[in-house]
């Protein structure tokens, strides 16, 4: 009985062992965020500046708004688990009455506007200088 109940305890630690990790998702380098972030089929695009500023063009966040250009501030928020973000501070009348963002990094030098739960509204990928 004492071996069943071993075995048991393996399984449980291994299958908990495997949630845990299956949420993670690579560490985000926060001096790597800044840059341009671009969707091709769509034309959205993103300026992530060094000094903590960005610029959006014919971006749409979400199903109900349409692409709009709004510009402003962003920070990242590390919330130590999968869901780290980078939250965008909408200047006045960039988005109506909209005062911030969130657009989740992947860790693949992509970053993605999405409601929780839901796959990406809109997903943007690194562009190499030139």
């Amino acid at each position: 009985m004492v071996k069943g109940t071993g075995g048991r305890w393996l399984v449980a630690a291994l299958a908990a062992s495997a949630v845990l990790t299956s949420g993670c998702t690579d560490s985000v380098d926060t001096e790597e965020l800044p840059g341009v972030y671009r969707n091709d089929a769509t034309g959205s695009e993103i300026l992530l500046e060094s000094d903590g500023t960005f610029s959006a063009n014919d971006v749409s966040t979400g199903s109900l708004s349409g692409p709009a250009d709004f510009s402003g501030r962003w920070e990242f928020v590390d919330s130590g688990s999968s869901s780290d973000f980078i939250y965008l501070t909408v200047d006045d009348g960039g988005l109506g009455r909209t005062d911030g963002i969130q657009l989740y990094t992947s860790g693949r030098g992509t970053v993605e506007f999405r409601t929780p739960d839901k796959s990406p509204s809109l997903e943007l990928t690194g562009v190499a200088a030139p």
